[in-house]
């Protein structure tokens, strides 16, 4: 169904709290995910984005959610369909239309860094 999702992580630690987003993609059976610790302005300069593990396809309907063991708390802050305009979803190179209120626009991640932008 071409779903994706943009999620806040919170992770807890003896002494500090730090903050990252997860973009989850829809692909078939799981999600491809990468993780940023900075959301990308549209038509700004490049950021370091980081492939993750294929997370579950459930991570894109839950709104929020306490991760056990102490590991943090996931806010759901923006989601929609995506439109693929790659050849194919891989987690190297990728664009993607994205409908959302944070992200909108087109997504593209080449290796470790990702720009979003109006023009597609």
């Amino acid at each position: 169904m071409n779903k994706w999702a943009l999620l806040e992580h919170k992770v807890y630690s003896s002494n500090s709290l730090n903050i990252h987003f997860d973009l989850l993609v829809e692909n078939g059976k799981d999600c491809l995910t990468w993780k940023f610790f900075k959301i990308p302005l549209l038509n700004q300069a490049s950021i370091e984005i980081f492939k993750q593990p294929n997370h579950r396809l459930v991570w894109l309907s839950r709104k929020e959610y306490e991760l056990s063991g102490n590991r943090g708390f996931v806010k759901r802050i923006d989601h929609g369909i995506f439109k693929n305009v790659s050849d194919k979803l891989d987690s190297e190179y990728c664009r993607f239309i994205l409908d959302g209120e944070l992200l909108r626009g087109l997504f593209e991640i080449s290796g470790n860094s990702c720009r979003l932008s109006k023009n597609y």
